[in-house]
C-alpha cells in the first residue's frame, strides 16, 4: 500500500495528479457552476496544456470532465489551450481562450462552443482575433462579459513604455469586436518594474468596479495580483486607489465568476512553494484555491472571505479553546481543518497560534501589536530543504487590541482570511506525521474552534462512456 500525500490537498480544486495553473472560463450555465483550467493530463509540467473542467450545482459537490479544449496539431493553439474565459448565450457556453504557439510572441482569440452543458465542445473556425493592436509586445488572456446591449472583452497587454494594460474591445453579437483602446494602462511599477499584465478580470458593483490584474515580468514570470478600485469614464476605467488582492506570495492568476445571485465569486491558482523536483516525485503540480466571495465596502474596501458554501466541507469538531495561557497545547488536527480564532495580545509582545507538525517544525500566526500586523511565518514549517521559506504580513488597521481570523488549512495550501477582509495565502510542506498539534503563544487571550474539513464522496467523474452517451 503506497503512502498517503499528506500534501496533496483534499477539499480544493484539482486533478488528482499532473499539473493545473490558471483558474479560466469561469460561469454559471444550466444549473451548474463551471470550473476550466490550463492543465497537462500528461504530467506535472506547464506544457501541452488543456482546459480542465469540472463543474457543481453547489459549489460542493463537484464532477470531474473530461478536458474541455485539447490543442490541435497544426492548428492556431497547437502547442496549448491558454487562458480565458467562458460566458453563458442562450442554450449554449461560448469559451475565448488564447490559441498558443511557440513560433509568435502574442497569443490571438479563438472561440468554442458547448450546447450540452459543458460535456463536449466544438471550436469555432478561425481566430476572433488574429493580431494585436499597434504598439504592443505582450497579448493574451480575453476576459468577455455582458454590460447592457453589448459584450465587452478585456485582454491583457504591455504597451509602449513597459506598461500593464487592459485593452476593450466591444461586439454586439460575439462574433464582430471593434477595438476601443486600453481600458486601463499602469506602470512601470515602483518595485522593480514589471512588463506586463496578464488574466484581467472586471466586476462591477453599481456605478463603481473592481479591475484584478496580474503582474507579468519578461525576466522573473508572474509575479504578484493587484487590484485597483475606481470607475468608468467615458469608456475608460478611472481608479481612485489600488492594493494587492492577496498578501501571501502564493495566489496568482484569480479569476472571476458573477453568481445568479449577485454575488462575485473569485479562484485563484496557488502555485507550489517548493523545488520542481519535489513535485515530479510527487507527479502534481498546482492548485486552485477555495471559493472567495469578493465585495467592496462603501469606502471602496475590497473585502474578500470564503464563499458560505465552503462550510458544507465541516466536519467533527476537533478543537474548542478559550483562555489566557502561554504554550497551552489546544489539541490535536488533521491535515484538513477549518479554523477560527481570536487572538487578544495580553502585553505588547507578539504572540498566536502554532501548527507544530515535528519537532522543530511549524507554521506560526503571530499578531504583532507594536508593528501592527498579522504575520504568517513559514520560515521552519519544513524540515525538508527543497520546501521555500519566509514571512509574510497583512498590517492591521487601527488600534484592535483583538485580532479575528479565519484559516483553512488544506495538506500543503494554508488561505488565512481576517474579518476586515484582507486575505494571505501560502504553501508549506510539513514532513512530521499526523496528527499534527495546534498550540498558543506568548500568553495571548484565545478563542479557537477547529473543525475537519472532507470533501467525503463529494468528488465524482464522468467517464468516456458516459461521455459518449451524453453527447449522442
Amino acid at each position: 500500500m503506497s503512502t498517503p500525500d499528506l500534501h496533496l490537498p483534499t477539499i480544493h480544486l484539482r486533478p488528482p495528479r499532473n499539473w493545473i495553473n490558471d483558474p479560466n472560463g469561469l460561469t454559471f450555465h444550466d444549473g451548474h457552476y463551471h470550473v476550466f483550467f490550463q492543465h497537462n493530463p500528461h504530467g506535472p509540467d506547464h506544457t501541452g496544456i488543456h482546459w480542465g473542467h469540472h463543474r457543481s450545482t453547489d459549489l460542493v459537490t463537484w464532477e470531474e470532465l473530461p478536458p474541455a479544449l485539447t490543442p490541435t496539431p497544426g492548428g492556431d493553439d497547437a502547442d496549448g489551450c491558454f487562458s480565458g474565459n467562458a460566458v453563458s448565450d442562450g442554450d449554449r457556453m461560448l469559451a475565448f481562450y488564447s490559441a498558443y504557439r511557440t513560433d509568435r510572441w502574442w497569443q490571438p482569440i479563438a472561440t468554442a462552443e458547448s450546447r450540452d452543458s459543458g460535456l463536449t465542445w466544438r471550436k469555432h473556425p478561425g481566430l476572433v482575433i488574429p493580431t494585436p493592436p499597434e504598439g504592443t509586445s505582450m497579448y493574451r488572456d480575453p476576459y468577455v462579459w455582458r454590460q447592457g446591449e453589448r459584450w465587452r472583452m478585456l485582454v491583457g497587454a504591455s504597451v509602449t513604455g513597459e506598461r500593464g494594460a487592459a485593452l476593450l474591445y466591444e461586439s454586439p453579437d460575439l462574433v464582430d469586436w471593434q477595438y476601443r483602446g486600453p481600458f486601463f494602462a499602469d506602470g512601470p511599477d515602483v518595485d522593480g518594474g514589471w512588463t506586463g499584465w496578464e488574466c484581467p478580470q472586471y466586476a462591477t458593483f453599481g456605478d463603481r468596479g473592481l479591475l484584478v490584474v496580474s503582474l507579468w515580468d519578461a525576466v522573473a514570470g508572474p509575479r504578484s495580483t493587484r487590484v485597483y478600485v475606481g470607475g468608468e469614464e467615458a469608456g475608460r476605467f478611472a481608479p481612485t486607489g489600488h492594493g494587492p488582492l492577496d498578501h501571501g506570495p502564493d495566489l496568482y492568476a484569480p479569476a472571476l465568476l458573477h453568481a445568479p445571485d449577485g454575488r462575485w465569486l473569485l479562484w485563484g491558482w496557488s502555485w507550489e512553494a517548493r523545488d520542481q523536483q519535489w513535485s515530479h516525485e510527487a507527479g502534481w503540480a498546482g492548485v486552485l484555491t477555495v471559493p472567495r466571495e469578493l465585495s467592496l465596502t462603501e469606502n471602496g474596501t475590497v473585502r474578500q472571505q470564503p464563499a458560505s458554501e465552503v462550510l458544507g466541507y465541516r466536519g467533527r469538531k476537533v478543537v474548542h479553546a478559550t483562555g489566557w495561557s502561554a504554550d497551552d497545547d489546544l489539541g490535536e488536527v488533521g491535515t484538513a481543518f477549518d479554523l477560527t480564532a481570536r487572538v487578544r495580545p495580553n502585553s505588547d509582545a507578539p504572540c498566536g497560534l502554532r501548527l507544530e507538525t515535528a519537532p522543530g517544525e511549524h507554521l506560526d500566526i503571530v499578531v504583532d501589536p507594536v508593528a501592527g500586523e498579522l504575520v504568517v511565518d513559514r520560515d521552519h514549517a519544513s524540515l525538508d530543504p527543497r520546501a521555500h521559506m519566509g514571512r509574510y504580513r497583512i498590517p492591521l488597521s487601527g488600534q484592535r487590541r483583538s485580532v479575528d481570523f479565519r484559516v483553512i488549512v488544506d495538506g500543503s495550501i494554508v488561505e488565512l482570511f481576517l474579518e476586515s477582509g484582507e486575505s494571505l495565502t501560502v504553501r508549506c510542506y510539513p514532513t512530521g506525521p499526523t496528527p499534527w498539534r495546534l498550540r498558543a503563544f506568548g500568553e495571548p487571550e484565545h478563542i479557537v474552534d477547529v473543525w475537519e474539513l472532507d470533501a467525503g464522496g463529494r468528488r465524482t467523474a464522468i467517464g468516456h462512456d458516459e461521455l459518449h452517451t451524453a453527447a449522442s
